[in-house]
């Protein structure tokens, strides 16, 4: 196991090498000019070109990118250009709203899918089981920020119900992490339901029913359990595509998180912020992997790392 980690640390470390490589060039490919954006229309050419020496742009790409690099090394993730305040600051203020809203949108999300997939593995065929497939295949379709906005049209408009936006109140997660949670429920749903038939027929199965076990019982006591291994790899890759995605789920409902912050400093051509954002994403990303990696060897005796 000590081995295998130090494998997938090597790799997570070349793989992080690789996205600041990628996000720094694609930063630095887009159209207009960062200096002039963040200076506003009314700055003269004198102040857009000192600010751009101030933020650097004066230097050979490879130059920028090299302090970039050293900065990070380093724990540093550069200053602002909006408010010339740390990135780190920045994004730690924002981390616990964004982890709040992917931690409740993952409960949301195993708490509905993981039961949706066994009634409809166990009801194979069924009319029931018909249902429940075009209501997963109509989550996994469903646009993020189409699904916001109908949910604030009909809860927050018609009903009143709940609130729009910000997250002042804990009635103002509910919308949010609904949104965030449909795209997650329908695949945990078609991925339990797919393990788990591919679990009810083996013999270890059947042999406990033979025995006069309970349904129950040999639902979730043997067929759940062996089959979770793949129901575990989406619950992890999902928990980091919750915190990568909220960035469409935050801007809808205006919730103060990581999303937001990226969003907003794309727009105004803040390459500090969105470089770090990138880069804090992709490291938890990472680790969650690594997490869920090491996780199979407990839940599965039989799995090894060597």
């Amino acid at each position: 196991m000590l081995r295998y980690l130090q494998q997938r640390f090597i790799a997570a470390l070349i793989t992080l090498f690789g996205i600041t490589i990628i996000v720094f060039a694609i930063l630095r490919m887009l159209p207009g000019d960062p200096a002039r954006v963040i200076a506003g229309l009314l700055a003269t050419q004198e102040d857009v070109e000192r600010l751009r020496v101030q933020l650097g742009l004066d230097q050979p790409m490879l130059i920028q990118y090299a302090n970039f690099l050293g900065n990070l090394l380093r724990g540093d993730l550069g200053i602002s250009a909006r408010t010339s305040q740390p990135v780190l600051d920045e994004v730690m203020a924002r981390l616990p709203a964004t982890m709040q809203l992917a931690v409740v949108s993952m409960l949301i999300a195993a708490l509905i899918g993981i039961p949706v997939g066994v009634i409809a593995a166990t009801r194979r065929n069924s009319i029931l089981d018909y249902i429940l497939s075009i209501i997963t295949l109509f989550g996994v379709s469903m646009p993020v920020y189409w699904l916001g906005l109908m949910l604030i049209v009909i809860f927050a408009v018609n009903l009143q119900l709940l609130p729009a936006a910000g997250n002042e109140k804990i009635e103002s997660l509910i919308l949010p992490s609904l949104t965030l949670a449909a795209f997650s429920i329908a695949l945990i749903a078609r991925m339990t339901r797919s393990s788990m038939l591919e679990v009810l027929h083996q013999d270890y199965v059947r042999t406990a029913r033979a025995k006069g076990l309970r349904e129950r019982g040999v639902v979730f006591r043997h067929a759940l359990q062996n089959a979770f291994i793949p129901v575990i790899t989406v619950l992890g890759l999902q928990f980091g595509t919750l915190l990568g995605g909220a960035v469409l789920t935050e801007s809808v409902f205006g919730w103060p998180g990581i999303g937001l912050l990226m969003l907003d400093s794309i727009f105004a051509r803040d390459y500090p912020v969105v470089q770090g954002v990138v880069f804090i994403f992709a490291a938890m990303f990472i680790g969650l992997n690594v997490a869920v990696d090491v996780l199979y060897a407990y839940i599965d005796p039989r799995i090894h790392y060597g």
